[in-house]
């Protein structure tokens, strides 16, 4: 996925935190997604964030913790974004094609934090050896999300 490299002004994000605004349309650059979850650097320092509305304006809010490394609401602020995470294009052709024909299994998907895609994606690419199995596992996971389950019960 391509990264998005801008400068903007920050703004003050309430109970100590800061707010940086995105200049871009995440669902027309990356893909329509109900959250973006993001990596990159703000003024070469890193971050991870989940971009959401404030006021309008999209963005990403920084804890108090970046205050007192030195940022300030109103200063400028170099960023480089890029979305965290699998991405669809990234999915292999059944899986992608499966949370496709599923939307609400698909938005659910995409909604996940990376930590729990992946563990998905694991289970499902275990199946290596097994390839009998691997449609049956695609098929789990759709219902599972399709549930609303983050993770997959262990047994």
């Amino acid at each position: 996925m391509r990264e998005q490299h801008y400068t903007t002004k920050s703004r003050p994000g309430g109970r100590g935190r800061l707010f940086v605004p995105v200049p871009f349309d995440p669902d027309a650059v990356w893909a329509p997604k109900p959250m973006h979850h993001v990596t990159g650097t703000l003024n070469g320092m890193g971050i991870r964030a989940m971009i959401t509305e404030r006021e309008g304006q999209r963005g990403f809010l920084l804890g108090p913790a970046w205050l007192r490394c030195g940022l300030e609401p109103d200063t400028q602020v170099s960023v480089v974004l890029a979305p965290e995470g699998p991405q669809r294009a990234d999915l292999a052709d059944d899986v992608a094609a499966a949370l496709k024909a599923s939307p609400a299994a698909g938005a659910f998907f995409d909604s996940l934090a990376q930590f729990y895609q992946r563990a998905y994606l694991r289970w499902i690419d275990a199946t290596k050896r097994r390839p009998e199995v691997r449609a049956q596992r695609i098929a789990e996971v759709v219902r599972l999300l399709e549930a609303g389950i983050k993770q997959r019960p262990r047994t």
